[in-house]
């Protein structure tokens, strides 16, 4: 269902809430207060019943429940005083007391229908970051290292992730998770740094209670696993890293390389989450020049979804300033390296550069221009079966 009260519109599946069909950013907990007082505007709910829905019944201050609901407030222009959309009823609880209609997604079957089931779960950091981590499938773990953009009920459902997501959960349990600033996890946490990314990964690992797994970096991804292989050979069997690569634009000693961080980040700046900005085309077209418009949408609408445009920049100037190469030499883990030869995110040379220094690593070039191959693509099938194959070897024999 979307919902729609006054100007505004609330979609549950895409996380998406828009007045005049501008979206309006939100962090996950906001949207999820929103979202369960409008699934339950014809009553009052309780505090107790609110913490359960949204925080997982985690233990949740007043101070913090009380600032979820003023940005809630905000985020559809009430406040306090007027109480016009969201009610405190003293003693009681809240209350949606707007006028809500329904729409009905016709096409939601088309990604929600046939996918498996999936647990969402929390922890928090050493630094008091609560991130979402999740499961699917059984059998052996494959750990997928969260990347620069990632949204654990977006993606399961999403037209880009969603076939590779449920294919791996046919042979093995895959574990997901959300870095700090973006999908489900804390958005407002100040400090984004690339050792702060390799202790959310540590975190999840940690709260998930596996003890040897598969780990999959894709883009930046790959550097935070080559990190984590690198200092723990005993808990990593095998290492995948697919359009990865070890040093950012701003490492590789690159003047184009350079000039094209920079000129992103202004891009950035200037049109991250705008429906009217000419960057979101320009970001899908980076990104996936052959998608389709399913695809394209997505990967757009993601920008909205999946975090804030000043985590989003926060980010990607980690991303460019991050450099792994020493860690490459160290790395003893069994190791595969898919690579698109055409990607115009992650360069061809820096696939090779991480083949060459990482010992006995396999490299697969694959046909295609998109950072992660498509599910229509040909290359799609051959990539998954390599993936498959090299994840059923022996580590002792690799």
């Amino acid at each position: 269902m979307i919902y729609r009260f006054g100007e505004f519109t609330l979609d549950p599946l895409t996380y998406d809430l828009q007045c005049d069909g501008e979206p309006i950013p939100v962090e996950p907990q906001v949207f999820g207060v929103l979202n369960f007082l409008i699934e339950n505007c014809d009553r009052v709910v309780s505090k107790d019943e609110l913490i359960d829905a949204v925080w997982d019944g985690r233990i949740v201050s007043d101070a913090t429940l009380s600032s979820r609901i003023s940005a809630a407030r905000t985020a559809v222009d009430d406040t306090g005083r007027d109480q016009a959309i969201i009610r405190t009823i003293p003693r009681r609880g809240f209350r949606f007391v707007a006028t809500v209609t329904t729409d009905e997604k016709v096409d939601e079957s088309k990604t929600v229908a046939a996918k498996p089931p999936q647990t969402i779960r929390y922890c928090t950091t050493a630094d008091g970051v609560q991130l979402a981590y999740s499961f699917a499938g059984e059998g052996p773990p494959l750990l997928k290292v969260s990347n620069w953009l990632n949204h654990l009920e977006f993606d399961w459902a999403s037209p880009m992730w969603a076939p590779l997501f449920h294919d791996f959960t046919r042979q093995r349990q895959l574990l997901r998770y959300d870095s700090r600033g973006v999908g489900l996890s804390d958005w407002d946490v100040g400090e984004i740094s690339f050792d702060l990314l390799v202790d959310d990964l540590e975190a999840v690992i940690d709260a998930s209670g596996v003890e040897t797994f598969a780990l999959l970096g894709i883009s930046q991804g790959a550097a935070i696993a080559i990190d984590y292989a690198a200092r723990n050979p005993d808990r990593v069997t095998h290492l995948v890293l697919w359009g990865g690569f070890a040093r950012g634009r701003r490492k590789r000693g690159n003047p184009e390389d350079q000039a094209e961080s920079e000129a992103f980040v202004t891009l950035m700046r200037q049109g991250w989450g705008k429906e009217t900005s000419p960057f979101r085309q320009m970001f899908a077209s980076l990104y996936l020049p052959d998608a389709n418009d399913e695809q394209i949408k997505w990967w757009t609408d993601m920008q909205r979804v999946a975090t804030s445009p000043e985590n989003a920049v926060s980010l990607r100037e980690t991303i460019d300033d991050l450099d792994v190469s020493e860690q490459l030499a160290k790395v003893q883990t069994p190791t595969l390296i898919l690579q698109s030869e055409r990607d115009a995110v992650a360069p061809l040379s820096e696939a090779r550069f991480m083949a060459s220094r990482i010992p006995n690593a396999k490299f697969v070039a694959l046909d295609s221009a998109n950072h992660l191959v498509l599910h229509q693509e040909p290359e799609w099938r051959r990539a998954v079966d390599e993936v498959s194959a090299f994840l059923s070897t022996d580590p002792q024999n690799s």
